[in-house]
Parts: structure tokens; sequence; C-alpha cells
């Protein structure tokens, strides 16, 4: 005959036993959970603070970065296993425009962070922003930068702001500033 002490200890020992391989199971998936893949430094050329890109870039084994330029802008591409994850931008546009009306034309959402008086415009997945000096004569054009992180699960305004004024900093940098033209 069982005593109920028995029947508690064997009761007992199958929860542990159930804890136990649940917690298995919880760490075994973490450890699926990690980028497999280099962080890219650039963005079709133009330097990337690889810190703040970090976020926005899930887990996974293979990453692409593809340039999807064309006429009056220089565009790129991030893949993570052959999901778009970031898209970035640089487009001349007409001089004496805002950083809000090209974000309003281009934008995937509503973007309701400001910084630098309008000269960034973001939310928690995308972000726009407005160089200095980089300005085409001949045409009349200034250079604007977009980041758009739509296939990233990850949002944060901070990070995204972060992310932007960072990258335009880069383009302020690079030979599309200076040139006057793509």
């Amino acid at each position: 005959m069982k005593t109920h002490r028995t029947i508690a200890r064997k009761s007992s020992a199958a929860w542990a036993t159930i804890l136990a391989a649940a917690f298995l199971l919880v760490a075994c998936s973490g450890e699926e959970q990690k980028r497999e893949y280099a962080l890219p430094d650039t963005l079709c050329g133009t330097a990337v603070d690889r810190d703040a890109l970090a976020p926005f870039l899930p887990t996974g084994s293979k990453i692409a970065v593809k340039d999807k330029s064309y006429s009056g802008s220089k565009g790129c591409q991030v893949v993570v296993d052959k999901k778009l994850i970031v898209t970035s931008a640089q487009m001349w546009m007409e001089e004496g425009r805002t950083t809000a009306f090209v974000a309003a034309r281009q934008s995937l959402s509503t973007l309701d962070e400001t910084a630098e008086d309008g000269r960034f415009v973001y939310s928690g997945n995308e972000a726009f922003g407005k160089t200095r000096g980089c300005v085409d004569t001949k045409y009349k054009q200034e250079l604007y930068t977009v980041i758009q992180a739509e296939g990233s699960e990850y949002k944060d305004a901070k990070a995204m702001k972060r992310l932007i004024i960072s990258f335009t900093e880069a383009v302020e940098k690079s030979a599309e500033c200076t040139a006057g033209a793509l």
C-alpha cells in the first residue's frame, strides 16, 4: 500500500522532471537564436555605424547588401536569409525642400519625431535626413538620406535617430556629396 508521502514524492519528482525538460527546451531554443553573419560596415559604399545598425538586423545565417540605385538616387538593400530588412537611400531633391516634404513622399508610416529643427524626421523603424553642404549647384538640388527598416521586428525611435544621424554624417563626407551628382 502506497502512503501519502510516497505519492507526494513521486508527484514532486514528476514535476521536477517536467520543469527541467521545459528549461532545457527554452535554453536550447536560445542557442539557435544568434547572428551567424558579419555586420556590414558600409551600405553600398557609404560607411554605416555597425553598432547603430545592429539592433535592426535579426538573427540569421546569411546577409546580402545589394545596390538598388537609379537616376538621382543611390539605394541599398540589406537582406537577411532572403528577407528584405533595411533599405537605405541618398536622394537629390530640389533646393529649398524640407526633410518633412521628402519624408511625406517616401514614408511607409507616420513619422512623429524630429531632431535638429526638422533636419531629421523619424519613427521607430524609419528615418529621413537632410545633409549639410551637399548641394548640386548646376541642377539646384540638395542631398537627403533615408533609412527604412520595414522588415525588422525591432522598433526604437532613439536607435533610429542615432542610425540616421550617423549615416547622414557619413554621406556628408562621401564622394556623392562633393561630386554634386550621383
